[in-house]
């Protein structure tokens, strides 16, 4: 699936379309979209297959250390009977060789074998590791949840703004069509030229064209939500929060901010001690491992197959038995050994390096993200009033036209000015928007927009 991130970016060259609301839409809160993305999104389906995937290793190291059966069989028929030579001196011979041909044709052999380790270091360590990566991969579902949270809210406002945009085209087509009729009336009466019908025709048609190419954006916009979604396209939806929808929680302030609860910094320390263990598993190549072993055995020898299950006196079968401990201490192997725990030793650095510079970089960033935040908060506040400034303006010059003081240049100039405006109100709106969710992702508080 292509990411959602470069497609929002795609969506937001250009930004808008209404639906109309009817009793069959389906109305979606930003958390009832994010928890059916998360539910629904390949990423963290195959997050989820991956921490399915690593209990079965899990349970694979485990069987290394559980007992162990094995039932074995075999049949030989010896076409030709191996010859032994015996010394001669049984037979009387002194100084001689005999050869004799030893056993039977057919020989029957069927074991049950069991095997229990009592201790094996390098079996325990590796079940350790198994189960640190199973906590990795439970982090990993989080962490794809997060993400995906993140960007299903980026489309969500980009939505909710691009809708408001709409609605501001669609009261300047109002307006501009308003003054069109003045306009005309005026050029009807001679008080105006007829080029600034046209000028103010043209005009209106430039913003027609601007809702056109909005409505086409936002209708995109909707459809990419109801793909993530997974929401027939048929469907209509409605988006029911507001851009003015609060994400952050806690006071903004940089002290007292603990990263140790983030999920990347949790899947950091997870590998520092998954490097630990590889490390100790390198050492416990050179312990000792015991492992209790019996077996249980049953042969049978014939030279007659027609009655080879005849339990006759001289066809018996005869079974054996024994029980032992069987120890194996590791000695040399080349320079093998040395080499993996040199290799596991700068494996275990590397991640403890990592893991101090992302915890420092979180602290840069986060400062980074609460200094955007308020940028963004006060750049839709002054582009707010910068709106208000450009209707009073655009107001006054409009009077001004119909009195005859000024020229329809400068009234085009000024609505202009306010279309301006507005484009850079929505602009910094969805900029505020984005900067809050880059600093509720980085405090942990983005977990809250998700229902576990």
């Amino acid at each position: 699936m292509k990411t959602i991130k470069s497609m929002i970016a795609f969506l937001f060259l250009g930004i808008s379309s209404v639906y109309a609301q009817d009793s069959n839409a389906l109305e979606l809160s930003l958390k009832e979209c994010i928890n059916t993305a998360v539910g629904k999104n390949i990423n963290t389906q195959i997050a989820r297959m991956n921490y399915e995937q690593s209990i079965y290793a899990e349970d694979e190291s485990l069987a290394v250390l559980l007992p162990s059966v094995e039932i074995q069989g075999s049949f030989r028929d010896n076409l030709k009977k191996p010859t032994t030579l015996l010394p001669g001196e049984i037979f009387g011979q002194p100084g001689t060789s005999i050869a004799a041909q030893m056993g039977r044709q057919f020989n029957t052999n069927a074991n049950i074998n069991l095997t229990q380790v009592l201790y094996n270091q390098t079996a325990l360590t590796a079940l350790k590791i198994s189960r640190k990566m199973t906590e990795i991969n439970a982090l990993s579902i989080e962490k794809a949840s997060e993400e995906l949270a993140s960007e299903i809210s980026q489309l969500y406002f980009l939505t909710l703004v691009t809708t408001q945009q709409k609605e501001l085209i669609d009261e300047n087509i109002q307006r501009v069509d308003r003054q069109k009729g003045i306009v005309k009336l005026l050029v009807d009466n001679g008080l105006s030229k007829s080029v600034d019908y046209d000028r103010i025709s043209v005009n209106l048609e430039n913003l027609n064209t601007q809702l056109s190419n909005t409505e086409a954006t936002l209708e995109q916009q909707y459809n990419m939500m109801k793909y993530v979604l997974d929401i027939p396209v048929e469907q209509t939806i409605v988006l029911t929060d507001t851009v003015g929808l609060p994400l952050l929680q806690q006071a903004l302030n940089t002290n007292n901010v603990n990263f140790n609860d983030h999920v990347d910094i949790k899947m950091l320390e997870g590998q520092k001690e998954i490097s630990l263990l590889n490390e100790k598993l390198t050492k416990a190549n050179y312990a000792p491992s015991l492992s209790f072993v019996a077996q249980y055995n049953y042969q049978g020898q014939r030279d007659d197959f027609k009655n080879y299950f005849n339990n006759s006196p001289e066809n018996n079968w005869f079974a054996s038995s024994y029980i032992g401990l069987n120890l194996s201490v590791p000695i040399f192997k080349g320079f093998e050994k040395k080499s993996k725990n040199r290799q596991a030793r700068i494996d275990s650095e590397i991640s403890e390096m990592k893991l101090e510079d992302t915890q420092k970089k979180f602290s840069i960033d986060y400062e980074d993200a609460l200094n955007n935040y308020q940028n963004n908060k006060i750049n839709v506040e002054r582009q707010k009033m910068n709106i208000e400034l450009a209707e009073k303006v655009y107001n006054e010059t409009a009077l001004k036209y119909r009195e005859g003081i000024t020229t329809m240049s400068d009234l085009l100039q000024d609505e202009q000015g306010l279309s301006d405006s507005q484009s850079s109100y929505l602009n910094a709106l969805y900029n505020l928007k984005v900067s809050e969710l880059e600093v509720i992702s980085l405090n942990g508080e983005i977990k809250k927009l998700i229902n576990e």
